[in-house]
């Protein structure tokens, strides 16, 4: 037999932290998050967002904001003035430094977010360097093109300059902060090339988190750890609002394991701080099918994201240009993500990317609502079973994958399930069995 010619190379090298194998994040609004609005009442929050089970603070901008063109009173924290200041809104270097000391001493992890697609109208580059923007078809400083972002203007990365302005910038935080990572901001409208020169730089200076506000399998070649799953989303949404048929999810899932690398992370979410301040908050977007996608979201494979209020029941839109504290309260949401994380956390098999196992679809007799699935690995098995349709349904189950002896998590009764097992379930009504010997 010849020597084969044709062998196998993948383009996706970076690979996962050890620690990240279980990890959930959690997203911070600084100026909402407590009645201060700074980054003391971040720190005095740290113990509750520990106790839900998180392990990445994603802290949204910290930087001082444009007053040029300023969206509202305070303006959106997306415009950025100074890439290497602090906004005073939330207090000092000395207040960020404690932040980040606690942080860590909880033994998680802080990412901050990186806006390098733009700046605002008045950060100091428009001046010393306006050779580093884009412009329009009339020569002038622009807007991202069909987005009513007018308070912002797009910078240029064809300009080598800019490149090593900004990569200069990020090692910054990192070198000077010990933060662990970026959550950049539409990371898709900057080319790919450079974040491959940023991943290196900022490497060399300590091992990074990377988080990109984009969906594209290729940003996880060698630079993103995790990426938007946005399509989940706006398809959990679909279903949600009887607008979407639940094999688009059955699609979704095919997509993510064939055409993905095994490696990369994908961040599923319920809310997030432009879901929450556009579209609504996490009952509006859901209404009745919530707790089902929050589970989905948690036991499915992806990382899990919290977006701060929505343990408290995220009871309002978010005012994204004010002053707007979260109004804290226990909640049954709370509740359920603490549960579900802890799970997570217990069973191996439910762990992030290719330290945990594939989602292993399980046929069912009602299809068209129904969505049911093993994760299993080492012993250790999940079996999941939503109904995501506004009727009652009764169901019963193909193939052995679910077959033996589990507990019902929410009910902690035993089962045992064989090839007669038939389940009825309420509209929207959702199970959760474990197999485990940890259990």
């Amino acid at each position: 037999m010849s020597t084969p010619r044709h062998k196998p190379k993948s383009p996706y090298q970076l690979q996962q932290p050890d620690w990240s194998k279980d990890a959930v994040i959690y997203q911070v609004n600084t100026r909402q998050f407590s009645e201060s609005g700074n980054f003391d009442g971040v720190r005095a929050g740290l113990d509750d967002i520990r106790a839900l089970g998180a392990d990445i603070i994603w802290l949204m901008p910290i930087h001082p904001i444009g007053e040029k063109h300023r969206k509202g009173e305070l303006g959106s924290p997306y415009a950025v003035k100074d890439y290497y200041g602090i906004n005073s809104e939330f207090g000092d270097s000395h207040s960020l430094r404690q932040l980040i000391r606690a942080i860590h001493d909880r033994g998680m992890k802080v990412i901050i977010d990186w806006v390098p697609n733009h700046s605002a109208w008045d950060n100091e580059l428009v001046t010393t360097h306006p050779d580093w923007y884009a412009r329009d078809y009339k020569g002038d400083f622009r807007p991202s093109p069909w987005w009513d972002w007018d308070d912002i203007i797009e910078f240029d990365y064809d300009n080598p300059a800019l490149r090593d302005y900004m990569i200069d910038a990020l090692c910054y935080w990192v070198r000077e902060f010990d933060i662990d990572g970026f959550r950049c901001d539409v990371a898709g409208y900057v080319p790919n090339d450079f974040w491959h020169q940023a991943r290196v730089a900022l490497d060399a200076v300590k091992p990074v988190f990377m988080l990109a506000e984009w969906e594209d399998r290729d940003l996880h070649e060698q630079a993103f750890n995790m990426t938007y799953a946005w399509t989940w989303n706006e398809v959990m949404h679909d279903i949600a609002h009887g607008k979407g048929s639940v094999d688009k999810l059955r699609k979704y899932y095919s997509w993510n394991e064939r055409a993905w690398p095994r490696q990369a992370y994908r961040m599923t979410f319920v809310s997030n701080h432009d879901k929450n301040a556009w579209d609504g908050t996490q009952h509006e977007q859901f209404g009745k099918a919530l707790e089902a996608a929050i589970v989905l979201s948690v036991i499915g494979e992806g990382m899990p994201l919290i977006h701060n209020g929505q343990e408290a029941g995220e009871s309002k839109r978010l005012a994204f240009f004010e002053r707007d504290p979260i109004d804290w309260q226990p909640h049954e949401i709370g509740t359920l993500y603490t549960q579900l994380i802890a799970l997570k956390k217990q069973i191996p098999a439910l762990w992030n990317g290719p330290f945990g196992a594939r989602m292993i679809q399980v046929p069912n007799s009602a299809q068209p609502d129904v969505f049911s699935f093993v994760r299993q690995q080492n012993g250790d098995a999940v079996f999941v079973v939503l109904n995501l349709g506004d009727t009652d349904v009764e169901v019963s189950f193909s193939e052995a994958l679910y077959h033996g002896e589990f507990e019902d998590f929410f009910r902690r009764q035993q089962y045992r399930f064989d090839a007669d097992t038939t389940m009825t379930l309420a509209p929207w009504d959702y199970r959760l069995f474990v197999r485990s010997g940890l259990r």
